[in-house]
């Protein structure tokens, strides 16, 4: 299964994986899955981090490839074709990185990991 994970759940697996559920830690370590992590995230986190809404130990740009490298995930960059469903997905959620992480699991085949109620109200595969 390829996995892409939700930003909230990249944060927990590296600083407080007691959140992750039993099942999404057992998806997360299972070596026949892909995990990926969207440069969305990326985005998201140094947005949170520069307005101290995120405390992190090391800035951004020393925490996310340091944890891609330890956890072995998958980098998926945003493409072009990634954002075309933007305009068909229904208004259920407000947060825009959270919409093109959905938008990058329909165009990719992708599910999403994560206890985000409003994602799982989206026509896209997720798990919890």
């Amino acid at each position: 299964m390829n996995i892409l994970l939700d930003t909230c759940v990249f944060l927990w697996i590296v600083q407080e994986p007691e959140k992750i559920s039993p099942s999404g830690k057992l998806f997360f370590a299972d070596p026949d899955n892909t995990v990926f992590l969207s440069s969305i995230t990326p985005w998201e986190i140094s947005l949170k981090y520069s307005i101290g809404k995120l405390p992190l130990p090391v800035p951004p740009r020393i925490f996310i490839p340091e944890a891609l490298e330890d956890l072995a995930v998958t980098p998926l960059n945003l493409a072009g074709e990634d954002t075309f469903h933007l305009p068909g997905l229904p208004h259920l959620h407000k947060d825009p990185f959270d919409r093109m992480l959905i938008c990058q699991a329909i165009e990719h085949g992708l599910t999403i990991l994560t206890p985000d109620e409003a994602i799982q109200s989206y026509p896209v595969k997720t798990l919890w």
